[in-house]
């Protein structure tokens, strides 16, 4: 069957595993099933960057916690996993910044790019559909610094899929981006829809915000300024986790396995099918 959609996936901050998407996807496949659609029109392509900064933090753990006396070796791994990356990743926009500051920023950014020139060349086979990005957590700020980059600094060489003009639908999920808001004099979201999307899809476009009210790193985007409320469409809140982890923080967690967030994801991806 000819792919009628395409679904990039990105995950957030912490230690991942390359198949982290695999139950999401089976889940949301299940869930167009039972709607009458086949799953094999969507082109899913996961990206995967937890291995860029995951050596790095794991010789610093390694060396810290077998030579210092250190308490609560759990949570400060996922401390280290956790802020490692963020400030691994960060983007530096000082006039004298050397290119070992912005080598990560870079090198996740080339993973992006390396994955859709892959989804859109070997699984779409260079024709274009409309592009879908989940985001969760962190992955969220990383999707909009690259689309940022993208509308603001587009690369000489790539089709405009890789140019993310074909961007139809936006899903951020345990979202932190206004986190990263603060230090900005003016706080502009990406242009979404994009300028150059067709005209037969901006009507189906959206930006669909979820969150959980006890994810503590989830937040609304709308309420960030004026732009931001014009460019996502909607703050919805979601319970995930089930009875027990779902009433904590660590609901941050459990996105990716809950059936009913793949049944909100499946009933948006079916309105571009």
């Amino acid at each position: 069957m000819p792919k009628q959609l395409a679904v990039v996936m990105i995950h957030g901050i912490g230690r991942q595993r390359p198949d982290y998407a695999a139950r999401m996807i089976r889940n949301i496949e299940q869930q167009l099933v039972v709607q009458g659609y086949e799953p094999d029109a969507i082109a899913w392509q996961p990206v995967y960057w937890d291995d860029i900064l995951a050596p790095a933090e794991k010789a610093y753990l390694e060396r810290s916690l077998d030579t210092a006396s250190l308490r609560a070796h759990r949570l400060r791994e996922l401390v280290v996993t956790v802020l490692g990356d963020a400030t691994g990743y960060r983007q530096l926009s000082a006039e004298r910044v050397s290119a070992d500051e912005l080598r990560v920023y870079r090198v996740v950014h080339e993973r992006i790019q390396q994955n859709i020139a892959t989804l859109y060349h070997d699984q779409l086979g260079s024709h274009p559909v409309p592009m879908v990005v989940l985001a969760h957590s962190f992955g969220g700020h990383i999707l909009s610094n690259y689309v940022w980059d993208s509308q603001r600094r587009p690369q000489q060489g790539l089709s405009a899929f890789e140019r993310m003009n074909w961007l139809t639908g936006i899903i951020t999920f345990g979202c932190n981006i206004p986190l990263f808001t603060f230090a900005c004099p003016k706080i502009v979201p990406i242009s979404f829809p994009p300028p150059r999307l067709a005209k037969r899809l901006k009507p189906k476009a959206r930006w669909l915000n979820y969150y959980d009210p006890d994810d503590v790193l989830a937040w609304p985007l709308k309420s960030v300024n004026a732009a931001y409320a014009r460019v996502v469409s909607d703050d919805r809140l979601i319970n995930v986790g089930g009875a027990v982890i779902g009433r904590t923080p660590f609901s941050h967690l459990r996105y990716w396995p809950d059936r009913g967030f793949a049944r909100e994801v499946a009933a948006f991806l079916v309105t571009l099918l």
